[in-house]
Order: C-alpha cells, then sequence, then structure tokens
C-alpha cells in the first residue's frame, strides 16, 4: 500500500502525545514510521513513496535493523510503526516486531491489508505486533479501487480486517481525503464503525511522490476548515478514537470550539487531542527510510543523517533539522506569530513543497493570528 503512512501510526493513547517533557536528549521520540520496504502490490494514486513492486536496491539488513532497534530501545520508549511499501512483503518482518516487542518497544503495522490471511494475522498475534492501519479511502470497492490503482484492493481489504479480527488483532482505518472522496467521508466513517475498528485517522493530503499529480485535487484552505470543524463535530456521535493527521491546524480548531462552547481542554474531556500538538515531525516523531534516512516525516524529504553512519538516537538529539523544528523562533511568516503555535505547527511538509522552506508559514491555513491583525490595525489608524 503506499499508506502514506508518514504518520499514519496505529499508535496507541498513551504514547501518542508530544511536547514536554525534554530529557538532556532533547523531546522524547514518541514515535518512529519505519519504512521497512518500498516493495508494493498496490501503486496508489497518492503514494508519498511512489512504490511499486521493486525490488529496490539496499533495503537495510535484518541485522541493521535490530541494530536500529537496540539503538532506540535503550534510549526511548516510542510506538514502532513498521510501514512501507508493504511490510508483509518483507520476509523477516515478523522477526523483526518479535526483536522490537522482546525490547518493550510497541510495535504496530500500517498494512494495505490485502495480503493478511488466517496464518498472518496469527504470526502478527504471535510476534506482539498490538495494533495494525489498514487504509479505506473509497466507501466503495469503485471509489477505494480507483485511488488504489487496483482492483479487488477493496476486497482485500476488508478480507484482511474479517482475518484480524479472527485473530483478536486491534486495527484502526486510515484515509487520505482528496477532492475526490470528500463527499464519502460521513460513509467511509459509517464503515469504520460497523467494521468494529478502534479508531480512525483522516489524512490530509500532502502531494509528494506520486501525490505530486493529485495535487490539484488537494483541498483548498476554505474546505480544509470546513472538513476538519466537521471532524470535530463528529467525536461524540462515534464509538471511535478520532485523529487528524497531517491536518495540524485540527488543533487549534479543537481549541477555538472548544472555548467558544465554554470547555476546558483536559485530558478527561479531549483526551489526547488534550496534549498532541499538530505536526510531530522532529517534535515526537521522525522517518527511517528503508535504506536508513532519517526524515522529519515521510513527506518532509529532507534527509537528517543516515543509521548507517549514525545511531537513531543521535541524529535525533542533534540534527540541525531537528533542533530548528523545535525552535519556535525559526518559523516565518504567520506560523512565527500564530498564538497557536505550539498547539499546530503548520504542515511543514506542506510548507517546503510549496515553497521550498520547510520552516515558511503553514500555506493552506485561514487563519489571522491575533499579533497579524493588531499590526493591521495599528497600519491602519496611522
Amino acid at each position: 500500500m503506499k499508506p502514506n503512512h508518514s504518520h499514519g501510526h496505529p499508535s496507541h493513547p498513551s504514547h501518542a502525545h508530544s511536547g514536554p517533557p525534554q530529557g538532556q536528549d532533547g523531546p522524547t521520540l514518541r514515535l518512529v514510521a519505519w519504512e521497512l520496504t518500498r516493495n508494493c502490490n498496490l501503486s496508489c494514486v497518492h503514494c508519498r513513496a511512489s512504490a511499486t513492486r521493486g525490488p529496490y536496491e539496499n533495503e537495510l539488513s535484518t541485522e541493521e535493523c535490530k541494530k536500529i532497534i537496540d539503538d532506540i530501545a535503550a534510549h526511548a520508549q516510542p510506538v514502532m510503526i513498521m510501514t512501507g511499501g508493504e511490510p508483509l512483503l518483507r520476509e523477516d518482518v515478523f522477526e523483526l516486531a518479535r526483536y522490537g516487542t522482546d525490547k518493550g518497544l510497541r510495535m504496530v503495522m500500517a498494512t494495505n491489508g490485502t495480503l493478511i490471511t488466517p496464518e498472518v494475522a496469527r504470526k502478527m498475534v504471535e510476534a506482539g505486533v498490538k495494533r495494525i492501519s489498514i487504509s479505506i479511502d473509497g466507501a466503495t470497492a469503485e471509489s477505494h479501487d480507483k485511488f488504489r490503482q487496483v482492483e479487488g484492493a477493496f476486497k482485500g481489504a476488508l478480507q484482511g480486517i474479517e482475518e484480524a479480527k479472527q485473530a483478536g488483532l486491534e486495527f484502526q482505518i486510515n484515509t487520505t481525503i482528496t477532492e475526490t472522496n470528500l463527499h464519502e467521508l460521513p460513509a467511509i466513517q459509517e464503515l469504520t464503525v460497523s467494521l468494529g475498528a478502534v479508531a480512525h485517522h483522516i489524512f490530509l493530503l500532502v502531494p509528494t511522490g506520486r501525490g505530486k499529480d493529485l495535487a490539484d485535487q488537494a483541498l483548498s484552505a476554505g474546505e480544509y476548515e470546513q472538513t476538519l470543524n466537521w471532524f470535530y463535530d463528529q467525536r461524540d456521535k462515534v464509538p471511535l478514537h478520532l485523529k487528524a493527521t497531517c491536518a495540524p491546524h485540527y488543533y487549534r480548531i479543537l481549541r477555538q470550539r472548544a472555548k467558544a462552547e465554554g470547555k476546558e481542554i483536559t485530558l478527561q474531556s479531549h483526551g489526547l487531542d488534550a496534549v498532541t500538538r499538530g505536526c510531530l515531525g522532529g517534535v515526537g516523531f521522525c522517518f527511517v527510510s528503508h535504506r536508513g534516512d532519517v526524515q522529519p516525516c515521510g513527506y518532509l524529504e529532507i534527509n537528517c543523517g543516515s543509521v548507517r553512519e549514525t545511531p537513531l538516537s543521535r541524529i535525533w538529539r542533534e540534527s540541525p533539522v531537528f533542533l530548528n523544528l523545535r525552535n519556535p523562533k525559526m518559523y516565518k511568516g504567520k506560523c512565527g506569530m500564530c498564538e497557536y503555535h505550539r498547539f499546530c505547527g503548520g504542515c511543514r511538509a506542506r510548507a517546503h513543497e510549496m515553497s521550498g522552506d520547510y520552516l515558511a508559514e503553514e500555506p493552506l491555513c485561514t487563519y489571522q493570528p491575533l499579533k497579524m491583525k493588531k499590526e493591521a490595525l495599528a497600519k491602519g489608524q496611522r
């Protein structure tokens, strides 16, 4: 698949929040999306990695992967998202999952579901995989298969979900939203509930990889705002853990809406959304490619070092890019002066894709920071 899963994490609530506490190692590493392979049996239109059947040269070996797990486990306890391509195409995937589990890491997997047989589901459980995420991008076979560019992908995903359920494996549904499937979102959410998923994570398209061809299908800033407000309204309506990914403004909207409703934002009232930051790239999250290159996230293609040369724990601590992303003073434009900065941060990948500068302001945000309004007023009064 390409779940475009740079952070499509089947993450677990107790690990998801980012931000302080900070140790001498910098902020805590809470999530690692690990592209175990670029090989894939589908060729989805939005794929960040433009993954196909492969083979791809120079993928990390089993031993190299175990070394990475050793290093991570010695410094932090992040959720490890085994992603791809399609991670199930990697022969040692269960061995690596078991190795990480034995080191005390929470191992989860992002898969397109089409390769899950009863035996595969059993092996996942035996290897200690705690949750899988499966992408559903259309409410019907027709719309989903069109997105995935493979006939039968929808049927295969539903079959995979069924096998996971039979094996007692927790699963969540991820949906990448574009102009094409925006109208189907309520139906996709209904399907998610009826399938028995524990969570529904929505992804706002970041046009990288094959997704660049979809740039004209990305939502406008206004549609973005509407969609995230709709998503907020679903919180009390469905028995799901809802999470908006690659949509940092959701965390501003959440605060604006709660304030308007006279509600306090606490862990009790809003769960992890109360403590999560919008863009986690380099702040609580990083991405490791199939060749060991480290990036702030899968969509932000800035190489911050290679785990083949430097331990991930050190890259996390010392990469100048990561240090910039953690410093609010480095952000430009309205993101730099926004009072919601520490909750949102803007999508750094979208800023980079549209301006060439990962610290530029988020291009798809309609919000005017109070500081900007005051400055505009002051100019008008002069």
